[in-house]
Formats: structure tokens, C-alpha cells, sequence
């Protein structure tokens, strides 16, 4: 197929194309094929999706050809798949491929059968597979259930295999491209053109016909496509509250010492039963530092860790002691890492410095953490602040009788 295209496009090749594949077939030989099994579906039922080597793409950063990706989709009625070529690949990626084809198709299949790469899926399993979670919501989004295959078992997606073989051994072989988006736009051209109009070998129809019936079985897009978000895993601190970049969100009671589920975006931040998958708490997202926590969520009474920390401020030193107490009274269960965070400087730049900058804090009324830390990353080495009167200094007519006594001895001698 791929000769007789370059014939007819580059050599103004005229016969059809049983001409070159008989020809071909007398260079191949004969030989005796394997029977294989068709999976017939119905029109909007079932699409599957898969990965294969792309062509050689020009990176505008290093200025050298880089081997790309192709992922396509194919549905399982018409054959009607779509191709797209990226650079590389991640959970998001992945995702937002299968968002990009469904909206070039106009419509989403009811299944979706994929390999069981870890973009997709987590834990193979033929029984009970476990989904990336970004993947998982990003079809019920769409209203798609996934169907991942067998381990080492492609057959049953032969479908899509046949489609990125047909890619790769027809317009992209041997090509090398200048971007990514020409060698896309000679892709989409390539699928128009031959791919479309092409009579499929199984079903002896053209696949823009077929497809031109599936289609009003496809189910709807919705009405905005889906907001992307990260995630991870996060334990609960002491304050009630998991760190996500440099922010704090508070955790219901109960889950201190635990570890959550965390998804967040540039609007919200959740907080997930990493068993159940239960909402436990969604915060809007705060600037680096602050904190969110639901009233109900905030102690009625401070707990026996807190007042022991506030106990090991106090013994660290007075003002020390002071500080901490000023800032739990201010912030309640807030301050703790503050509190932590005061007593690590007392371990950094010691104890009679930290000191003093607690001492200087608590005059200036400012009563805050980060006004130590400055002060004491401005001024390492505090000077220490001299007695008028002190057992240990002596009235320096003392020095002045040793020194006349010393020097009367030398005299003599």
C-alpha cells in the first residue's frame, strides 16, 4: 500500500492497486497465515487506544531529531481512528490525548480497551484493575468505562494494533519532519486523503461511510472539558493540616499522624480517604504559607502534643518560651509548625541568640516567626548584651593593684 501511495503522489502511478501488490506478492512468496479471530462491536460501543513509535521530529530546544510517539484511537465499528504525534508521555498526557481524539471524533464511545501501560493503569489486574486516578476521572468525565486487556495479550485490541502498524508502515516510513506540527498536518493530510477512503479488508466498506453511521451513536461531549489536576499523597501534621507547595489545608479530626489522598489545581485543593476514596475536605487554594482549615475542623481545647511542645519552648528559654506562647494564643493550633519551626533556629544559630531575637520580637510587638528568622539570617552572631554589674566582672582597681604588684616584683629581682 505504502509503494502504490508514493507511486500515484511522487510518479503519477496510474493503475490501481491489486497491480503493485501482485507484483509484491510474487517478490514475497507465499506462506500460510494464522486464523484469527474478528471482534465484531456495534456502532459507538467500544474504541481502543494504543501507543507506537512515531517518525523522527526536529526538537526546537536541542536542535536534534528526536523519535516521537504516535497514539491513536480506533473505533471498533468503523475502523474511523485518529492519530496523534507527541514527544513524550505522561499520566496528563495520556489523558489529554484521549480528550483531543474524542473531541476530533465529535462524540465518545461507551469502553474503551487499552493496554495495560502505567499511564493508564496502575495495578494489572483482569478481575479488578486499578486505574490511574487522573485517567479514571477523566473518562467518567466523559462518561467512558476503560477495559483494560489481558497482561501480554494485544489480541484483543487488534484493532488499534492494525491502525499504528498501518501509520507506521505507510506515511510515516522513513519520514523525518522539521516540527511536530508539520509532520501532524502531514499525518491529518495522510488520514483524509488514503486512511478515510480507504475499503477495509475485513468489512469491504469505506471507512468514512461506516463511520458517517456510527457517529449519531456516539454518546455527547459535555458541555466544558475536564480540569485537570495533580495529586498525591500527603501525611497530616500535628496542626491537623497536609502541606501542598509551600500551603497548609486542614484534615478532619482523627486523621493527625495519618496519610491522605491529595488532588488540587489552581482553584481547589482535596483531601481523599486513600481507602474509600471518600471526600474528606475540599479548600480553596492559598499563597505560600497560609493556611485553610474548616471551623469545625479547629480543637476546642489545646492537645497534650501541642502543650508539651509549648513546654519545650519555655525550657529552650525564657523569651523563647514567650514567643511560642504568644503566637499559640494568636494562631491556636496554627502555630505549631511555627513553634517548630522557632525551635529549629534555637538549634541553628543557638540558644542565647534565638533568644535574644525572641526578646527583641516580643519588644517590637511583632510576636511572629518569621521576624526571628530574618533577624537572626541578618545577624548570625548576635553581640551579647554586657552587665553594668555581674559576679563575674571585677572593679578594675583590682587589675590595676595586680598589674603595680607584678611590675614592683620584676623591679626588684
Amino acid at each position: 500500500m505504502a509503494i502504490w501511495q508514493d507511486l500515484v503522489d511522487g510518479h503519477g502511478f496510474g493503475e490501481k492497486y491489486a497491480s503493485v501488490k501482485r507484483f509484491v506478492r510474487k517478490l514475497r512468496g507465499s506462506s500460510t497465515p494464522e486464523a484469527r479471530v474478528v471482534i465484531e462491536t456495534a456502532p459507538g460501543e467500544e474504541a481502543q487506544v494504543d501507543y507506537g513509535t512515531g517518525p523522527m521530529v526536529r526538537d526546537a530546544q536541542t536542535g536534534k531529531y528526536r523519535r516521537t510517539r504516535l497514539f491513536v484511537l480506533t473505533l471498533g465499528y468503523s475502523r474511523k481512528a485518529v492519530r496523534l504525534l507527541v514527544f513524550r508521555s505522561s499520566t496528563r498526557v495520556w489523558a489529554e490525548l484521549h480528550e483531543k481524539a474524542f473531541r476530533r471524533l465529535g462524540g465518545v464511545t461507551r469502553l474503551v480497551v487499552l493496554d495495560n501501560l502505567r499511564e493508564g493503569v496502575l495495578t494489572p489486574d483482569i478481575y479488578e484493575p486499578t486505574l490511574n486516578p487522573l485517567y479514571r476521572d477523566v473518562l467518567q468525565h466523559y462518561g467512558v468505562t476503560a477495559l483494560p486487556c489481558r497482561v501480554q495479550d494485544p489480541n484483543r485490541k487488534g484493532k488499534v494494533e492494525s491502525g499504528v502498524g498501518h501509520a507506521k508502515r505507510t506515511p510515516l516510513k522513513g519520514q523525518r519532519f522539521e516540527s511536530l506540527e508539520d509532520a501532524q498536518a502531514y499525518l491529518d493530510r495522510w488520514e483524509t486523503r488514503w486512511a478515510n477512503t480507504r475499503i477495509h479488508g475485513t468489512t469491504k466498506r469505506q471507512v468514512a461511510t461506516m463511520f458517517a453511521e456510527e457517529r449519531p451513536a456516539l454518546l455527547p461531549l459535555p458541555l466544558e472539558p475536564f480540569r485537570y489536576y495533580q495529586y498525591g499523597e500527603r501525611a497530616v501534621h500535628l496542626d491537623g493540616c497536609v502541606e501542598v507547595e509551600a500551603a497548609y489545608y486542614g484534615a478532619p479530626p482523627g486523621w493527625i499522624g495519618r496519610r491522605v489522598q491529595v488532588q488540587w489545581n489552581d482553584a481547589v485543593v482535596r483531601l481523599l480517604n486513600p481507602v474509600t476514596g471518600q471526600l474528606l475536605r475540599e479548600h480553596r487554594r492559598q499563597e505560600r504559607g497560609r493556611h485553610r482549615t474548616h471551623n469545625e475542623d479547629r480543637p476546642r481545647r489545646t492537645p497534650l502534643s501541642t502543650q508539651q511542645l509549648l513546654h519545650r519552648a519555655g525550657k529552650a528559654g525564657k523569651h523563647i518560651g514567650q514567643l511560642c506562647q504568644a503566637m499559640h494564643a494568636k494562631h491556636g493550633e496554627l502555630a505549631v509548625r511555627r513553634i517548630l519551626g522557632t525551635l529549629a533556629l534555637a538549634k541553628k544559630y543557638g540558644i542565647a541568640s534565638t533568644d535574644d531575637a525572641c526578646a527583641l520580637a516580643l519588644e517590637t510587638s511583632t510576636r511572629e516567626y518569621h521576624f526571628v528568622r530574618r533577624y537572626l539570617e541578618h545577624n548570625p552572631q548576635l553581640p551579647l548584651s554586657l552587665r553594668q554589674v555581674d559576679p563575674l566582672i571585677r572593679q578594675l582597681t583590682l587589675y590595676r593593684d595586680l598589674i603595680e604588684n607584678r611590675t614592683r616584683q620584676e623591679d626588684q629581682s
